[in-house]
Protein backbone atom coordinates (compact mmCIF):
# COMPACT_ATOMS: atom_id res chain seq x y z
CA UNK A 1 0.00 0.00 0.00
CA UNK A 2 0.94 3.03 -0.79
CA UNK A 3 1.43 5.88 1.85
CA UNK A 4 1.86 9.49 0.56
CA UNK A 5 1.76 12.32 3.20
CA UNK A 6 -0.75 15.43 1.74
CA UNK A 7 1.23 18.48 0.55
CA UNK A 8 0.27 22.00 2.67
CA UNK A 9 1.03 25.18 3.41
CA UNK A 10 1.25 27.07 6.47
CA UNK A 11 2.81 29.92 7.70
CA UNK A 12 6.24 28.58 6.78
CA UNK A 13 5.63 24.79 7.20
CA UNK A 14 5.46 23.08 4.49
CA UNK A 15 5.32 19.32 4.11
CA UNK A 16 6.62 16.98 1.16
CA UNK A 17 5.30 14.06 -0.11
CA UNK A 18 7.06 10.62 0.15
CA UNK A 19 5.82 7.15 -1.72
CA UNK A 20 6.52 3.83 -2.81
CA UNK A 21 5.54 1.59 -5.81
CA UNK A 22 2.00 0.55 -5.21
CA UNK A 23 -0.47 3.67 -6.44
CA UNK A 24 -3.56 2.10 -5.53
CA UNK A 25 -4.32 3.12 -2.01
CA UNK A 26 -2.93 5.27 0.65
CA UNK A 27 -3.29 7.93 3.54
CA UNK A 28 -2.44 11.70 3.91
CA UNK A 29 -2.20 13.97 6.84
CA UNK A 30 -3.08 17.30 7.34
CA UNK A 31 -3.38 20.33 9.57
CA UNK A 32 -6.83 21.51 10.74
CA UNK A 33 -6.74 25.14 11.00
CA UNK A 34 -5.96 27.75 8.24
CA UNK A 35 -3.96 25.04 6.06
CA UNK A 36 -3.47 25.18 2.35
CA UNK A 37 -4.12 21.41 1.34
CA UNK A 38 -3.45 19.81 -2.31
CA UNK A 39 -5.84 16.53 -2.05
CA UNK A 40 -4.16 13.49 -4.17
CA UNK A 41 -6.56 13.07 -7.26
CA UNK A 42 -4.03 11.72 -9.38
CA UNK A 43 -4.00 14.20 -12.03
CA UNK A 44 -5.69 14.59 -15.40
CA UNK A 45 -7.12 10.95 -15.47
CA UNK A 46 -8.53 11.35 -11.91
CA UNK A 47 -7.39 7.62 -10.71
CA UNK A 48 -8.15 7.99 -7.18
CA UNK A 49 -11.41 9.35 -4.80
CA UNK A 50 -10.07 11.22 -1.90
CA UNK A 51 -11.86 11.07 1.63
CA UNK A 52 -10.81 14.15 3.73
CA UNK A 53 -11.35 14.79 7.24
CA UNK A 54 -11.03 18.03 8.88
CA UNK A 55 -11.00 17.50 12.65
CA UNK A 56 -9.08 14.14 11.88
CA UNK A 57 -5.96 16.39 10.04
CA UNK A 58 -6.34 13.28 7.89
CA UNK A 59 -7.26 11.76 3.86
CA UNK A 60 -7.41 8.62 2.41
CA UNK A 61 -7.42 7.86 -1.10
CA UNK A 62 -8.59 4.95 -3.02
CA UNK A 63 -8.28 4.09 -6.53
CA UNK A 64 -11.99 4.42 -8.17
CA UNK A 65 -11.45 1.34 -10.32
CA UNK A 66 -11.44 -1.03 -6.89
CA UNK A 67 -15.23 -1.65 -6.43
CA UNK A 68 -18.08 -2.55 -8.05
CA UNK A 69 -20.75 -2.21 -5.86
CA UNK A 70 -21.16 -0.55 -2.40
CA UNK A 71 -23.67 -2.71 0.79
CA UNK A 72 -25.34 -0.42 3.07
CA UNK A 73 -25.03 -0.84 6.56
CA UNK A 74 -28.21 0.70 7.10
CA UNK A 75 -31.25 -0.54 8.49
CA UNK A 76 -32.46 -0.93 5.00
CA UNK A 77 -30.47 -3.17 2.69
CA UNK A 78 -29.70 -0.95 0.27
CA UNK A 79 -26.77 -1.65 -2.71
CA UNK A 80 -25.26 1.41 -4.72
CA UNK A 81 -23.29 1.27 -8.25
CA UNK A 82 -19.44 2.46 -8.60
CA UNK A 83 -20.93 6.04 -10.62
CA UNK A 84 -17.38 7.21 -10.85
CA UNK A 85 -16.59 4.56 -13.73
CA UNK A 86 -20.11 5.18 -15.31
CA UNK A 87 -21.94 2.01 -14.28
CA UNK A 88 -25.70 1.26 -14.85
CA UNK A 89 -27.84 -1.07 -14.42
CA UNK A 90 -31.54 -2.71 -15.63
CA UNK A 91 -33.60 -4.51 -13.43
CA UNK A 92 -34.25 -7.61 -15.64
CA UNK A 93 -37.63 -9.67 -14.93
CA UNK A 94 -36.33 -13.35 -14.03
CA UNK A 95 -35.19 -14.09 -10.41
CA UNK A 96 -32.80 -17.01 -12.45
CA UNK A 97 -29.50 -16.06 -12.55
CA UNK A 98 -28.19 -19.08 -15.10
CA UNK A 99 -30.45 -17.93 -18.12
CA UNK A 100 -28.14 -16.39 -20.37
CA UNK A 101 -28.34 -12.62 -20.57
CA UNK A 102 -27.03 -10.23 -23.75
CA UNK A 103 -25.77 -6.55 -23.21
CA UNK A 104 -28.33 -4.08 -23.93
CA UNK A 105 -26.25 -0.69 -24.88
CA UNK A 106 -29.03 1.61 -23.71
CA UNK A 107 -27.88 0.95 -20.10
CA UNK A 108 -25.45 3.18 -20.17
CA UNK A 109 -24.39 6.79 -18.75
CA UNK A 110 -24.40 9.44 -21.61
CA UNK A 111 -25.74 12.79 -21.41
CA UNK A 112 -28.03 14.31 -24.76
CA UNK A 113 -29.13 10.50 -24.94
CA UNK A 114 -29.75 8.47 -21.52
CA UNK A 115 -32.47 9.88 -19.74
CA UNK A 116 -32.81 9.65 -15.92
CA UNK A 117 -36.03 8.39 -16.07
CA UNK A 118 -34.88 5.41 -16.99
CA UNK A 119 -33.71 4.54 -13.77
CA UNK A 120 -30.27 3.21 -14.59
CA UNK A 121 -28.05 5.02 -12.24
CA UNK A 122 -28.32 5.84 -8.75
CA UNK A 123 -30.12 9.05 -7.79
CA UNK A 124 -26.86 11.23 -7.47
CA UNK A 125 -28.39 12.73 -4.40
CA UNK A 126 -27.14 10.05 -2.57
CA UNK A 127 -30.29 9.30 -1.06
CA UNK A 128 -30.83 5.44 -0.65
CA UNK A 129 -34.78 4.94 -0.11
CA UNK A 130 -36.81 4.90 -3.15
CA UNK A 131 -38.44 1.85 -4.93
CA UNK A 132 -35.20 1.47 -7.29
CA UNK A 133 -34.67 2.30 -10.75
CA UNK A 134 -33.08 5.26 -9.36
CA UNK A 135 -35.72 6.27 -7.25
CA UNK A 136 -33.30 6.14 -4.08
CA UNK A 137 -30.79 3.27 -5.65
CA UNK A 138 -30.81 2.09 -9.30
CA UNK A 139 -30.92 -1.26 -7.78
CA UNK A 140 -34.52 -2.21 -6.14
CA UNK A 141 -34.45 -2.52 -1.93
CA UNK A 142 -33.34 -6.21 -1.33
CA UNK A 143 -36.09 -7.50 -0.22
CA UNK A 144 -36.73 -10.34 2.68
CA UNK A 145 -37.93 -12.66 -0.45
CA UNK A 146 -35.61 -14.65 -2.14
CA UNK A 147 -38.22 -14.99 -5.05
CA UNK A 148 -38.53 -10.88 -5.72
CA UNK A 149 -34.98 -10.53 -5.85
CA UNK A 150 -34.39 -10.40 -9.57
CA UNK A 151 -31.32 -10.52 -11.95
CA UNK A 152 -29.62 -7.13 -13.01
CA UNK A 153 -27.83 -6.96 -16.21
CA UNK A 154 -24.46 -4.64 -15.50
CA UNK A 155 -22.99 -2.16 -17.79
CA UNK A 156 -19.80 -2.01 -15.91
CA UNK A 157 -18.65 1.48 -17.59
CA UNK A 158 -15.15 2.55 -17.72
CA UNK A 159 -12.42 1.60 -16.15
CA UNK A 160 -9.45 4.54 -15.84
CA UNK A 161 -7.87 6.30 -18.43
CA UNK A 162 -4.61 6.16 -18.90
CA UNK A 163 -4.15 8.38 -21.77
CA UNK A 164 -2.75 11.86 -20.93
CA UNK A 165 -4.72 14.69 -22.67
CA UNK A 166 -3.29 18.11 -23.00
CA UNK A 167 -2.78 20.70 -20.09
CA UNK A 168 -6.36 21.59 -18.59
CA UNK A 169 -8.03 18.62 -19.95
CA UNK A 170 -8.93 15.28 -18.46
CA UNK A 171 -8.80 11.67 -19.71
CA UNK A 172 -11.59 9.93 -17.51
CA UNK A 173 -12.62 6.74 -19.52
CA UNK A 174 -10.67 4.13 -20.04
CA UNK A 175 -11.43 0.55 -21.87
CA UNK A 176 -14.75 -0.75 -21.39
CA UNK A 177 -15.48 -2.80 -18.35
CA UNK A 178 -17.78 -4.85 -20.40
CA UNK A 179 -20.77 -6.92 -18.68
CA UNK A 180 -21.99 -9.15 -16.08
CA UNK A 181 -25.27 -10.70 -14.68
CA UNK A 182 -25.95 -9.84 -10.90
CA UNK A 183 -28.46 -11.10 -8.53
CA UNK A 184 -28.61 -9.72 -4.95
CA UNK A 185 -29.76 -11.66 -1.81
CA UNK A 186 -30.60 -10.70 2.05
CA UNK A 187 -28.21 -13.01 4.30
CA UNK A 188 -29.43 -12.70 7.88
CA UNK A 189 -28.68 -8.85 8.49
CA UNK A 190 -26.12 -9.37 5.63
CA UNK A 191 -26.19 -10.05 1.93
CA UNK A 192 -25.04 -12.42 -0.44
CA UNK A 193 -24.57 -11.85 -4.02
CA UNK A 194 -24.44 -14.34 -7.47
CA UNK A 195 -22.64 -12.64 -10.00
CA UNK A 196 -21.53 -14.13 -13.74
CA UNK A 197 -20.77 -13.56 -17.29
CA UNK A 198 -23.57 -12.97 -19.49
CA UNK A 199 -23.65 -16.25 -21.16
CA UNK A 200 -22.41 -18.34 -17.99
CA UNK A 201 -25.01 -21.03 -16.82
CA UNK A 202 -22.91 -20.79 -13.12
CA UNK A 203 -22.09 -18.02 -11.02
CA UNK A 204 -20.09 -17.27 -8.19
CA UNK A 205 -21.58 -16.03 -4.60
CA UNK A 206 -20.11 -14.17 -1.66
CA UNK A 207 -21.43 -13.10 1.66
CA UNK A 208 -20.85 -9.70 2.66
CA UNK A 209 -21.23 -8.40 6.08
CA UNK A 210 -22.82 -5.11 7.45
CA UNK A 211 -20.59 -2.87 9.36
CA UNK A 212 -21.98 0.11 11.47
CA UNK A 213 -18.58 2.10 11.60
CA UNK A 214 -18.89 2.70 7.75
CA UNK A 215 -21.71 3.66 5.55
CA UNK A 216 -21.00 1.20 3.25
CA UNK A 217 -19.28 -2.52 2.98
CA UNK A 218 -17.53 -2.48 -0.91
CA UNK A 219 -17.25 -5.25 -3.20
CA UNK A 220 -14.79 -6.14 -6.01
CA UNK A 221 -16.49 -8.90 -8.92
CA UNK A 222 -13.16 -8.77 -9.97
CA UNK A 223 -11.06 -9.74 -6.61
CA UNK A 224 -14.36 -11.59 -5.33
CA UNK A 225 -13.41 -9.48 -1.63
CA UNK A 226 -14.29 -6.88 -0.55
CA UNK A 227 -12.47 -3.48 -0.53
CA UNK A 228 -11.29 -0.81 2.09
CA UNK A 229 -12.70 2.33 -0.04
CA UNK A 230 -14.39 4.64 2.42
CA UNK A 231 -13.02 5.44 5.70
CA UNK A 232 -15.47 4.91 8.82
CA UNK A 233 -18.10 7.11 8.54
CA UNK A 234 -17.09 9.29 11.53
CA UNK A 235 -13.74 9.52 10.01
CA UNK A 236 -14.57 11.73 6.21
CA UNK A 237 -16.27 14.61 5.14
CA UNK A 238 -16.21 14.85 1.94
CA UNK A 239 -14.62 13.43 -1.12
CA UNK A 240 -13.17 14.39 -4.62
CA UNK A 241 -14.55 11.51 -7.13
CA UNK A 242 -15.43 11.45 -10.97
CA UNK A 243 -19.01 11.04 -10.58
CA UNK A 244 -22.98 10.41 -12.58
CA UNK A 245 -25.10 13.08 -11.93
CA UNK A 246 -28.19 14.09 -13.55
CA UNK A 247 -28.36 17.32 -15.78
CA UNK A 248 -31.37 19.36 -17.56
CA UNK A 249 -30.50 19.36 -21.26
CA UNK A 250 -33.69 20.14 -21.28
CA UNK A 251 -34.63 17.00 -20.15
CA UNK A 252 -33.19 15.14 -17.35
CA UNK A 253 -30.03 12.41 -18.55
CA UNK A 254 -27.44 11.07 -16.82
CA UNK A 255 -24.10 12.62 -16.72
CA UNK A 256 -20.14 12.11 -16.12
CA UNK A 257 -18.36 14.53 -13.95
CA UNK A 258 -14.77 15.26 -13.73
CA UNK A 259 -13.61 17.05 -10.00
CA UNK A 260 -16.61 16.73 -8.24
CA UNK A 261 -16.87 16.76 -4.47
CA UNK A 262 -19.74 14.92 -2.20
CA UNK A 263 -20.14 15.63 1.31
CA UNK A 264 -20.24 12.68 3.88
CA UNK A 265 -24.40 12.87 4.04
CA UNK A 266 -24.88 9.90 5.78
CA UNK A 267 -22.27 10.48 8.57
CA UNK A 268 -24.11 13.34 9.73
CA UNK A 269 -21.67 16.34 7.60
CA UNK A 270 -23.96 19.08 6.51
CA UNK A 271 -22.25 21.86 4.23
CA UNK A 272 -23.86 25.20 2.58
CA UNK A 273 -22.09 27.90 -0.37
CA UNK A 274 -21.61 31.58 0.60
CA UNK A 275 -21.05 33.72 -2.26
CA UNK A 276 -19.09 36.75 -1.78
CA UNK A 277 -21.52 39.03 -1.95
CA UNK A 278 -22.87 37.97 0.92
CA UNK A 279 -19.34 37.62 3.00
CA UNK A 280 -15.52 37.62 2.07
CA UNK A 281 -13.84 34.25 2.93
CA UNK A 282 -11.81 36.22 4.75
CA UNK A 283 -14.59 37.86 7.25
CA UNK A 284 -16.76 34.96 7.85
CA UNK A 285 -16.49 33.85 11.29
CA UNK A 286 -18.58 31.43 13.43
CA UNK A 287 -21.20 34.16 14.25
CA UNK A 288 -21.96 34.86 10.27
CA UNK A 289 -23.16 30.74 10.49
CA UNK A 290 -26.94 30.57 9.34
CA UNK A 291 -27.68 27.21 10.83
CA UNK A 292 -31.01 26.90 8.33
CA UNK A 293 -28.60 27.20 5.59
CA UNK A 294 -27.41 23.90 6.40
CA UNK A 295 -30.57 21.99 6.33
CA UNK A 296 -30.65 21.12 1.97
CA UNK A 297 -27.59 19.26 2.17
CA UNK A 298 -28.87 16.25 5.30
CA UNK A 299 -30.88 15.46 1.59
CA UNK A 300 -28.60 16.02 -1.04
CA UNK A 301 -24.47 15.44 -1.01
CA UNK A 302 -23.98 17.47 -4.03
CA UNK A 303 -23.68 21.12 -2.52
CA UNK A 304 -20.20 21.57 -3.40
CA UNK A 305 -20.54 19.07 -6.30
CA UNK A 306 -19.06 20.71 -9.39
CA UNK A 307 -20.63 24.20 -7.99
CA UNK A 308 -16.80 25.01 -7.21
CA UNK A 309 -15.16 25.20 -10.37
CA UNK A 310 -16.18 27.20 -14.32
CA UNK A 311 -17.12 23.97 -16.93
CA UNK A 312 -15.28 25.92 -19.81
CA UNK A 313 -16.46 25.72 -23.22
CA UNK A 314 -15.34 25.11 -26.95
CA UNK A 315 -12.74 28.02 -26.44
CA UNK A 316 -12.23 27.92 -22.90
CA UNK A 317 -10.89 25.92 -20.21
CA UNK A 318 -12.56 24.93 -17.01
CA UNK A 319 -11.88 27.18 -14.00
CA UNK A 320 -12.21 27.83 -10.00
CA UNK A 321 -15.07 29.78 -9.22
CA UNK A 322 -13.40 32.89 -6.66
CA UNK A 323 -16.98 34.13 -6.14
CA UNK A 324 -17.60 31.82 -3.43
CA UNK A 325 -16.45 29.89 -0.63
CA UNK A 326 -18.00 26.62 1.62
CA UNK A 327 -19.30 26.34 5.41
CA UNK A 328 -18.88 22.93 6.64
CA UNK A 329 -20.44 21.45 9.67
CA UNK A 330 -18.95 18.19 10.47
CA UNK A 331 -20.80 15.45 12.61
CA UNK A 332 -19.12 16.52 16.04
CA UNK A 333 -20.27 19.97 15.32
CA UNK A 334 -17.35 21.29 14.56
CA UNK A 335 -17.37 24.39 11.84
CA UNK A 336 -14.74 24.79 8.87
CA UNK A 337 -14.79 27.34 5.97
CA UNK A 338 -13.07 26.22 3.00
CA UNK A 339 -12.48 27.56 -0.87
CA UNK A 340 -10.96 26.31 -3.45
CA UNK A 341 -7.65 28.23 -4.84
CA UNK A 342 -6.69 25.92 -7.81
CA UNK A 343 -7.90 22.84 -9.69
CA UNK A 344 -4.54 22.51 -11.76
CA UNK A 345 -0.76 22.74 -11.02
CA UNK A 346 1.73 25.08 -11.85
CA UNK A 347 1.85 23.33 -14.81
CA UNK A 348 -1.55 23.51 -15.55
CA UNK A 349 -2.01 19.54 -15.26
CA UNK A 350 -5.98 19.35 -14.18
CA UNK A 351 -6.55 16.83 -11.10
CA UNK A 352 -4.37 18.69 -8.75
CA UNK A 353 -7.09 20.60 -6.73
CA UNK A 354 -5.80 23.36 -4.04
CA UNK A 355 -8.14 24.15 -0.88
CA UNK A 356 -7.82 26.80 1.87
CA UNK A 357 -9.76 26.05 4.96
CA UNK A 358 -10.06 26.83 8.83
CA UNK A 359 -11.61 25.93 11.62
CA UNK A 360 -14.41 28.50 12.83
CA UNK A 361 -14.44 28.62 16.79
Amino acid sequence: MKKTFLSLTIALLTLASCSSDDNTSGTEETISNGATVKPSVGGPNQPNQVYVDFSGQSSTFINRGSWDFGFSSGSEFRVVINGSLKMAVKKLATSDITLAQTADTDVAVGAGEKASSNGYCDNPTGVLAGGGAGIGTAIAEISATDADNKVYLVNLGFAVSTTTPSAGSVSIDGADRGWKKVRILRNGNGYKIQYADLASTTYQEKTISKDAEYNFTFFSMASGATVAVEPKKANWDICFTTFTNYVSMPSEVTYGYSDFIVSNMKGGTKVYQVLNTVSTYANFVKASIVEANFDASATDQRKIGSNWRNGGGPTTLPSIRDDRFYVLKDAAGNYYKLRFLAMTNEAGVRGNPTVEYAILK
